[in-house]
């Protein structure tokens, strides 16, 4: 198919089209290599990566719900200085864009990994996670805090000149809240949803099944929350979003840019079908195409005037 423009610019990140594999779900990119190419997507989120080493939480971490998935993994990472000794060097065969997912517990440990990372000559972007639901200390404090976020945000900012993606919790009162402080502490740009607290208990133990005791819930079943955050912050901030939350297929694709999306982050989708990004790709063209659309700007926000 031809005559459809898929591209994003957002800032200085430039992506062929609007499929981002969502941190978390596609390690440092090595995990799926034999299976789908990485330039189906147009950028690939990386794992958070945090100062120092984290060994994560206790197993069980992962639950699979009727509609989802729980996940406690508590940040699990090898640190700064091993992810730029021995994942980094591979990220110039990525063909699609690097975004480096980082996370910290002060404004100081933010600080440090923007400054450390931002000279780095194949990194296109960093997503700041302050919205993490699976940690003791700094995501959700952060997140769920107005000026805690921009604090985050600005310090990110003023250490980096890579583009920055404030990354915000669903776990709040009301999103458009924090996005408006993200935003103008210096984000070029805000993703959301990340997941939303839950719990399953073993009815056999009669105990919480997660080791962590919570988890946070991603898939289809956040869909509608997802949807629904994004099309509330169109209409109050003026950056791009990218929205993210239970997308399966190119039709959940589409809601997302109706609603005010300007890319979309796909996740739990992959470790059920690693073909997605390719298959959504091509049902958002064939969408687009069969309504006169010529680039995906065309659909951005168009429930709005509708």
């Amino acid at each position: 198919m031809t005559g459809f423009d898929m591209a994003v610019k957002i800032k200085g990140l430039h992506m062929k089209n609007p499929l981002i594999a969502c941190s978390g779900t596609y390690g440092f990119g090595e995990i799926y290599r034999d299976y789908v190419p990485t330039s189906a997507w147009g950028g690939i989120a990386l794992k958070t990566v945090t100062p120092k080493p984290r060994a994560g939480n206790p197993v069980p971490r992962l639950r699979e719900t009727p509609a989802g998935l729980l996940n406690a993994i508590g940040l699990e990472n090898p640190g700064l200085k091993a992810f730029r000794q021995s994942y980094l060097p591979a990220m110039d065969d990525m063909k699609t864009a690097v975004i480096v997912n980082i996370s910290g517990f002060s404004v100081d440990d933010f600080k440090y990994m923007a400054s450390s990372l931002d000279q780095e000559t194949n990194i296109d972007a960093l997503e700041v996670n302050i919205s993490c639901p699976n940690i003791k200390h700094g995501g959700m404090q952060f997140g769920s805090d107005p000026e805690s976020a921009a604090a985050v945000v600005r310090a990110v900012r003023e250490n980096t000149y890579l583009p920055l993606i404030a990354k915000l919790s669903p776990n709040v009162t009301d999103i458009t809240v924090i996005a408006k402080a993200a935003a103008g502490a210096g984000a070029d740009a805000i993703s959301l949803i990340n997941t939303l607290v839950g719990m399953s208990i073993d009815i056999d133990t009669q105990k919480p099944f997660l080791g962590n005791t919570t988890g946070g819930l991603s898939g289809p079943a956040v869909r509608p929350v997802a949807v629904r955050m994004v099309y509330q912050t169109y209409k109050e901030v003026d950056v791009p979003i990218i929205g993210m939350g239970g997308i399966t297929g190119w039709q959940d694709a589409v809601e997302f840019f109706l609603a005010g999306a300007s890319a979309i982050g796909i996740g739990t989708a992959n470790f059920g079908n690693p073909l997605a990004p390719v298959e959504i790709a091509q049902g958002i063209e064939a969408y687009a195409l069969a309504r006169g659309y010529s680039s995906l700007a065309d659909l951005v926000g168009k429930a709005h005037s509708n």
